[in-house]
């Protein structure tokens, strides 16, 4: 069986980005599709217990009460679950993908993911889910347990609207981590036909420049435009987003594992803070 594309949707504001851009995914890899719906365990649990919230002179038809409104409220949600994979289905349809499978779990979305992740070949989910504080822009912490977690890409949709990457940053700092992402992503189908800019953090020195002619040949050789660059700044996530913003980037990639400065920003406190501000989608090769 071919490894599939694992898109995890809810009711947050990112749905239809996820499936847009899972749908993209499937197409353009030639890979099959699956919806997934998370029921979380903690908000919805199978068998809740209400004794211990039970005081003295309460009556026993008290607590059986509290427990059916429990059960009716997961019954609620896992319908609305259904519901949702219905519609995404629908969509995915609409995009142009014949079958699209899908399946509700009821636990956690990280152990969930990791129990399925054999079968996967991408992930795609959204950037902040239906329980995060959208004002606040916090990611919620399933997000990051889920970098941290799983060990096959991570496709962080986000944006206003889907469009097909056209113009693609790759953030390169010539660590062997950072050199097998180029060689991914050359071997991909999902960037034939983009212009990929590998770009580099630090003076524009000798240093800071090798490993970028590699990059342009590895790129030119699987039939990819190539933009190499190296931007000047202490600040990396500054510097990459005002690269974006300059250059009309369409999509991140990013490796998880690194040994310059460019590997703070996925293993540390500032993975939040750049997935926080991105505009565009994400991409977080494991």
């Amino acid at each position: 069986m071919s490894e599939r594309i694992l898109a995890c949707i809810d009711a947050s504001r990112f749905g239809e980005l996820v499936c847009d851009y899972a749908s993209w995914a499937s197409l353009t890899l030639g890979a099959p599709l699956t919806f997934l719906h998370v029921l979380d365990r903690k908000l919805y649990p199978e068998e809740a217990d209400r004794s211990g919230n039970i005081g003295l002179g309460t009556r026993e038809h008290m607590l059986e009460s509290m427990v059916s409104l429990d059960q009716e409220r997961a019954r609620i949600a896992r319908e609305n679950g259904k519901l949702m994979l219905k519609a995404a289905s629908a969509r995915a349809s609409e995009d142009g993908v014949d079958t699209a499978e899908s399946l509700q779990r009821h636990g956690d979305l990280v152990s969930t993911l990791e129990d399925l992740e054999g079968s996967v070949r991408l992930f795609v989910v959204g950037k902040r889910g239906e329980t995060a504080h959208g004002a606040s822009g916090h990611l919620g912490s399933n997000l990051e347990r889920v970098l941290r977690s799983v060990h096959k890409p991570v496709l962080i949709a986000a944006g206003e609207a889907f469009k097909a990457p056209e113009r693609v940053l790759f953030a390169f700092d010539n660590s062997a981590s950072t050199r097998k992402g180029i060689e991914r992503l050359a071997a991909s189908p999902l960037f034939r036909g983009t212009t990929v800019h590998a770009v580099a953090v630090g003076s524009d020195s000798d240093a800071s420049r090798k490993g970028l002619p590699w990059v342009e040949g590895v790129l030119s050789d699987a039939g990819i435009d190539a933009v190499c660059a190296v931007r000047d700044g202490d600040d990396v996530e500054s510097v990459l987003y005002d690269y974006i913003e300059e250059n009309d980037i369409d999509m991140t990639i990013m490796g998880a594992y690194g040994h310059s400065r460019i590997r703070h920003l996925l293993v540390g406190s500032t993975t939040t803070a750049m997935i926080q501000r991105t505009k565009i989608p994400l991409l977080v090769l494991r």
